[in-house]
């Protein structure tokens, strides 16, 4: 059950015993509508989208302009960030990996980092109350 942005809690955890997970998903930018959706359907009511360059496996890609042809070393892809308590990261994380699946090369990273604390802003709550 979504408590707050980003946030589900487990009714079997009390909130301040719950760590919080950063999940961080690089994507295909034609996937962020489904990874967005899939996420609001999930319950999750926030997150951070940044627009990304990199290169994997992919090394680029060659483009033509004025009928000149030049490699382009990074490609464009999106960031999305969602700050969730960890009873939440397997859903997230399946979530985003299904939207954003090709089965092509090039699809993207998702991965999870502990986050230490999260503090509000606007009005000083601290902890999974911020999030």
């Amino acid at each position: 059950m979504p408590v707050g942005p980003y946030t589900y809690y487990s009714p079997l955890i009390a909130p301040e015993e719950n760590e919080m997970k950063l999940v961080t998903a690089i994507v295909k930018p034609f996937t962020l509508e489904d990874v967005k959706s899939g996420l609001e359907q999930a319950g999750v009511l926030g997150m951070t989208v940044s627009e990304v360059q990199g290169y994997g496996r992919q090394k680029g890609h060659t483009e033509v302009y004025r009928g000149a042809e030049y490699s382009v070393d990074f490609v464009p892809k999106v960031k999305v960030e969602v700050v969730v308590d960890e009873a939440a990261v397997d859903k997230v994380v399946d979530v985003i990996v299904e939207a954003s699946r090709t089965g092509k090369i090039g699809d993207g990273k998702v991965w999870v980092t502990s986050v230490d604390s999260v503090i509000r802003v606007r009005t000083g709550e601290r902890g999974t109350d911020a999030i």
